[in-house]
């Protein structure tokens, strides 16, 4: 049992993330990190190719954007409270919070990509498309991460 707090916080370009359950505790089965976003930080249009990864929306509103290579392309979701969202592997997608900050678990199995996240580390700008790690990884890139959201 974990409670928020419980464990370290690291920080994952300009994100804080509490590692709540790591991969060498699973036996590599699942990774589970909480995190606290903001409009500003969101991640490019991405496919992991060997990880589900699922989120369940704390606070806040998150907009999911799924299934094609292209943002305008790809079907939109906006998740509240309690929400579940699944996004299966080599699916494409990405998520912004839509309210000044938005908290969220995400669980990802297998767990070894949460390795990319720790060796990514701290940066002040994201910068996705210069890791040499993300293929490392498994993760591919398809569009830039969503404009600016604007909040409520």
């Amino acid at each position: 049992m974990r409670n928020p707090g419980d464990r370290k916080n690291f920080r994952y370009y300009d994100n804080e993330i509490e590692q709540v359950v790591s991969s060498a505790e699973t036996g590599g089965l699942i990774t589970v990190s909480r995190a606290l976003v903001r409009p500003g930080q969101a991640p490019p249009l991405h496919t992991h190719t060997r990880e589900d990864e699922s989120w369940i929306i704390l606070s806040g509103r998150v907009r999911f954007w799924v299934g094609s290579t292209s943002l305008d392309e790809c079907d939109v979701h906006e998740a509240e409270p309690g929400a579940y969202v699944f996004g299966p592997r080599s699916v494409p997608h990405t998520y912004q919070a839509v309210t000044s900050t938005a908290e969220l678990l995400c669980v990802i199995n297998p767990g070894a990509i949460e390795g990319f996240f720790h060796e990514a580390g701290a940066a002040d700008t994201r910068s996705d498309t210069a890791h040499s790690l993300l293929e490392e990884y498994g993760f591919v890139i398809h569009d830039n991460p969503p404009p600016a959201a604007q909040t409520y």
